[in-house]
């Protein structure tokens, strides 16, 4: 299952996932092993490579003629592509997806073959070991696509209200694949009313843009957490004679994210974020989870009275994205990059694999209504003048590419932080009484008064993005020592009542949603190398701090 819906009725696609793949490890000691593999999936959760780290090689046939679109949704991390033996695609980054067009393929049988490789070192920048798991393998769907001459590569739809009616900004790109020129048309359709019909024009081989900039859409319902309301938009290429050629569809929601002042603002009403950080993991699944398990994910984190999650600490599955749409979920999505420091930034790759990732995450999700902020860099070196120029440099790309949703990054740089006068929302990971024993409210109005008084972040919105404490499945004891799950509970009432105490603080993201596989070389500060500060364990099962999250978040308004 690729999305929630059918993203073509022209277009011919078929999935080449959800099958058995051929599998070869590619040691660089010791004998491969070579088996049969299911994709989308991991490679640890075969028993021969439960712990291999390396390159791999995964290969099937398809049969297909003619011009062709391949789509893979995540490899981990990196991947280079084989058509017939002949190099097609190189991608880094195991969370953002990937595309190559093949061009005049004879009719038959073919092979493909992608070389993946979860090693660490000096080449990855982003992928280092850390406190998730980097997994191996081809973890999400893999697609081909059927083309003709020319195809709609993008479609992107901006909702905007002007004096209580709905309109939208419709802008996308047509690839002319022929040695020719192209002219033709796009048609614009919300579910099937035809909102616009523009001319498009594209040399040979080359792109043409189109964009309709204010489109009434006089009877759309809002989008909102408590009513959904989603609606497919369409576009549809057509040559001069009026024969379709090509179609995209794709779902939107009709709503609004303003900044005004301290308040973040949905469809004019200032909002209260209820939310989790949720890590792409599952013990038998590990970071390829199936639509069955996204669901049960979505499911427990509304019965905790949740409105919202974070996708730590790396885009998400488009599917989950689809399902948050479906159910009213708010995201907070950023780019890979976690707790690296000013050493590690200066990687030579650094920008350019942070850049390729912020713009394949918003040409990916762009239309997702459910996505309502963009996040960055978490936890890295914003307390550095080099560290701050790489800040700036990623948030005036996400303005670029992106200016309807406000930006932030989440800090761990207690008083030292130097970037908070560049993102439209101050916010920041406390661990009080985790990490340290001060107490929650002190910590934290001592945290903001610092940021109000001293930064460039006073008068902006602020958020708690992580807060939370480690508590090991079972481990109960009335002495309720760090580790066991009643000072897990206890840390986290005390730490969740002082945030919705605090006045200016616009919500909070509690770490974590679920407890998630680290890497090895974290075993001395996490306990069965997991990071366990989950409040419902790796299998979810509910530790005690569930109910007691559950209680606060569901005695908050979503609305204040």
């Amino acid at each position: 299952m690729v999305r929630a819906f059918d993203t073509h009725k022209i277009r011919k696609t078929r999935e080449l996932s959800g099958c058995l793949w051929d599998f070869q490890t590619l040691p660089e000691e010791g004998e491969a092993v070579r088996l049969k593999t299911p994709v989308p999936g991991c490679w640890q959760s075969e028993p021969e490579t439960l712990t291999y780290r390396g390159k791999a090689c995964y290969e099937r046939s398809f049969s297909a003629a003619g011009n062709i679109r391949l789509e893979w949704k995540g490899v981990s991390h990196t991947a280079q592509v084989y058509v017939d033996g002949e190099p097609v695609a190189e991608h880094y980054n195991a969370y953002t997806p990937f595309s190559a067009v093949v061009r005049g393929l004879p009719a038959g049988e073919h092979t493909l073959k992608v070389y993946v490789d979860n090693s660490f070192g000096p080449d990855s920048a982003l992928h280092v070991p850390n406190d998730y798991q980097t997994y191996g393998g081809i973890t999400r769907p893999v697609v081909l696509e059927e083309l003709g001459g020319q195809y709609l590569s993008r479609l992107q739809v901006t909702p905007f209200l002007r004096e209580g009616s709905w309109y939208i900004r419709a802008e996308g790109m047509v690839e002319n694949l022929e040695d020719k020129p192209f002219d033709g048309s796009v048609g614009l359709y919300l579910e099937d009313e035809r909102l616009a019909v523009l001319p498009v024009h594209a040399e040979a081989g080359e792109t043409a843009a189109f964009a309709a900039e204010k489109l009434p859409c006089p009877k759309a319902e809002a989008w909102c957490p408590e009513n959904p309301r989603l609606y497919f938009v369409s576009a549809i290429l057509c040559a001069q004679d009026g024969q379709a050629a090509d179609d995209l569809i794709d779902r939107m929601g009709f709503r609004e994210i303003q900044i005004a002042g301290k308040d973040i603002l949905f469809n004019g009403k200032k909002i209260r974020i209820k939310g989790f950080c949720r890590h792409e993991d599952h013990p038998q699944f590990g970071c390829s989870l199936p639509y069955a398990a996204m669901c049960r994910d979505l499911s427990l984190m509304r019965d905790l009275g949740a409105n919202s999650v974070r996708t730590s600490h790396y885009p998400n599955d488009e599917l989950f994205l689809d399902l948050c749409d479906e159910t009213g979920m708010l995201v907070w999505e950023e780019n890979h990059a976690r707790g690296l420091s000013e050493e590690d930034m200066r990687n030579p790759n650094f920008e350019r694999q942070c850049e390729d990732c912020i713009r394949e995450m918003i040409e990916a999700h762009y239309n997702h209504p459910s996505i309502y902020i963009w996040g960055i860099l978490n936890e890295c070196a914003s307390h550095t003048e080099y560290g701050r120029d790489c800040y700036q440099k990623q948030l005036a790309l996400i303005r670029s590419l992106d200016n309807s949703r406000p930006c932030s990054f989440a800090s761990c740089q207690f008083k030292t932080d130097i970037c908070f006068d560049l993102p439209d929302v101050v916010s920041y990971n406390i661990y009080p009484q985790w990490y340290h024993d001060t107490p929650a409210d002190a910590y934290l109005k001592d945290l903001y008064d610092w940021v109000q008084e001293e930064t460039g972040g006073s008068g902006k919105p602020f958020l708690v993005t992580e807060v939370g404490a480690g508590g090991i499945y079972g481990y109960r004891t009335p002495e309720k020592v760090k580790w066991s799950e009643e000072y897990q509970a206890q840390a986290l009432e005390r730490q969740l009542n002082a945030i919705f105490s605090q006045e200016g603080c616009s919500g909070v993201y509690v770490w974590q949603f679920c407890d998630c596989r680290v890497c090895d070389s974290w075993f001395h500060v996490r306990p069965r190398t997991m990071n366990n500060k989950g409040v419902v364990d790796e299998y979810r099962r509910p530790k005690l701090a569930y109910e007691t999250v559950k209680r606060i978040y569901r005695s908050v308004e979503t609305y204040v």
